[in-house]
């Protein structure tokens, strides 16, 4: 009885997401499905706890537990389904598990007692045969069975507010078995081109979180960046609000590394050759800096493989996370001024939660703000959000910290990388990995982006400018800019830097669409499917401007420098 009473007390601790789903079908066939569901998979719960072999059924308790906690963890933090795209884009970043830890450790810790429930109302030995052996060993396995069956032929959906010990391991079993069969290997180099040497530097500059709709440049009633009235010897053509490849940082540095088009980046970033390869066979040095990740660890699906490619790989150890963009600042007009042309790619720190301490003092001029000095001041991603409810109050303290943060790490970033920089020796594309979902809407929640959907337009929404010297430019930008002003997609980057390092744009189309100055419209869609998987295709959602919201002028008041 002991086992049992421990089960539903688990059953009982995901109450909530059963009463919504219930809710939310009403009297329908779907609720007698859902039902029938909830019954057999909760059921075969209940028949695992009568394994009798401990080999199995510890196992077995074990494996149950984890995914629980893996689910819950997640749903109780983003409020939305563990669908199987979001178990990837989990996956894809766990380079930042740490840092998720700690960032989420409130609902960690209520996740952990519920899962040891499980555990042990499964793996304490049933003292009674109550259940005949063969039927309490069948029953888990026929149960993710179906499960799995089911959620392959909905594309990884459905098992919403299911007993949360199952689809977690239908996932795990769909994505060992993708990459059990899945050709990795790349291609060479083949597009034609110019024998020349690259004159300048080619620079990619990739924020982070930065929602083109908070910044000046972009949105009049943005934060002061000066990116808007930049200085007399540094030219900028803004191609206003861009979107971006996803809403997640994995997958959009993933794409901008390997190329393609909405047609074909399944096969560039699956087989083609990276951005660094098209750099090396152009002649020039490949620099990668990291303001992230420390310790020489991978982030954004990187490979050692690609990581091999990569001549001088830079990151920030003992740098704190306030002063990270200011080190690249420096680090970067240090390499556009040694003379020798490279292609460089940039992961700044940007404006990713927590924001409370990504800006100095002098900076706080957006209140009023969220309580200062609870970060690590070494660790870029990481912070305790305890009393971080996501009320509509505590956002405006939010959104008011993200504004400061831009402040520093957009305004000042770029304050002092024009002072120092000799940009007539190089070319920089910038923009960010994604934007930002700010509740300005009031809808409910902590999360920001990567959620199990685009829950709002603004998570797609980035800028995206090119920055050169004053003088000759490297390609005649100004002759399509207008047209292509607030129209533009990371899709069109990785052709601009294969232009820009010689390449042949007309051959390069074929796999990588055309570069920023071609006359070509752009889509301005964002990815909402991604991957190819279970029979789903990949799927895109088009911005429209006219849904997005500016920020709220009630939030602060602005105080003086």
């Amino acid at each position: 009885m002991i086992k049992l009473l421990l089960i539903f007390a688990y059953l009982a601790c995901d109450f909530q997401a059963f009463s919504e789903r219930v809710a939310s079908l009403g009297p329908s066939p779907a609720l007698a499905v859902f039902l029938a569901l909830y019954l057999l998979f909760a059921g075969s719960l209940f028949l695992a706890a009568f394994i009798r072999s401990p080999a199995i059924r510890l196992p077995l308790a074990a494996a149950f537990a984890v995914a629980s906690m893996f689910q819950q963890s997640f749903e109780w933090t983003t409020h939305g389904a563990l669908t199987y795209e979001a178990f990837l884009n989990m996956v894809n970043a766990t380079d930042q598990t740490s840092e998720a830890l700690a960032q989420h450790g409130s609902v960690l810790a209520e996740a952990i007692p519920v899962a040891l429930l499980l555990f042990f109302g499964i793996a304490l030995p049933p003292r009674r045969p109550w259940v005949h052996p063969r039927l309490a060993l069948a029953a888990p396995f026929v149960a993710l069975g179906l499960l799995s069956s089911m959620l392959y032929a909905r594309g990884g959906e459905g098992s919403r507010a299911l007993p949360a010990a199952y689809p977690p391991l239908s996932f795990a079993g769909f994505l060992a078995a993708e990459r059990l069969t899945e050709d990795q290997t790349r291609g060479a180099v083949a597009l034609p081109r110019a024998q020349a040497p690259v004159p300048r530097d080619v620079v990619l500059l990739v924020d982070e979180s930065i929602a083109g709709n908070y910044i000046d440049i972009d949105n009049p009633h943005g934060v002061p960046t000066g990116l808007a009235h930049p200085p007399a010897n540094v030219r900028l053509f803004n191609y206003g609000y861009a979107t971006s490849i996803y809403n997640c940082s994995a997958v959009s540095n993933f794409v901008l590394r390997y190329g393609g088009t909405r047609e074909t980046y399944l096969e560039t970033t699956r087989h083609g050759p990276s951005i660094w390869a098209y750099a090396r066979r152009a002649g020039l040095r490949t620099v990668y800096i990291d303001g992230q990740s420390t310790g020489g660890r991978l982030q954004n699906m990187m490979t050692p493989a690609e990581r091999a490619e990569i001549d001088d790989f830079i990151q920030l150890d003992g740098v704190p996370v306030r002063d990270r963009d200011m080190r690249i600042a420096q680090l970067l007009a240090e390499r556009i001024n040694n003379g020798r042309p490279e292609f460089i790619y940039v992961n700044k720190v940007g404006a990713h939660f927590p924001l409370q301490d990504k800006y100095p003092d002098n900076m706080l001029r957006y209140r009023p703000a969220l309580a200062r000095g609870s970060s690590n001041p070494l660790v870029s991603w990481s912070s305790d959000r305890t009393g971080f409810g996501g009320t509509p109050a505590e956002w405006v303290l939010y959104r008011n910290s993200y504004r400061n943060t831009l402040l520093w790490n957009v305004g000042e970033f770029f304050h002092r990388l024009f002072a120092t920089a000799d940009l007539s020796k190089a070319t920089i594309v910038y923009t960010s990995d994604h934007g930002q979902d700010l509740h300005e809407r009031g809808n409910p929640g902590k999360n920001t982006h990567c959620g199990a959907s685009l829950e709002e337009p603004e998570e797609a929404l980035v800028p995206l400018m090119v920055i050169e010297g004053a003088g000759r430019p490297a390609r005649d930008w100004q002759r399509t800019l207008a047209a292509h002003h607030n129209g533009m997609s990371h899709y069109r980057i990785f052709p601009t830097l294969l232009a820009l390092m010689g390449y042949d744009t007309r051959a390069a189309a074929a796999l990588y669409g055309p570069p920023l100055d071609d006359p070509a419209k752009d889509d301005f869609s964002t990815n909402v499917v991604f991957a190819n998987y279970l029979g789903r295709k990949p799927a895109f959602r088009h911005i429209d401007l006219g849904e997005i919201v500016d920020p709220p002028a009630t939030d602060s008041r602005i105080a003086a420098r």
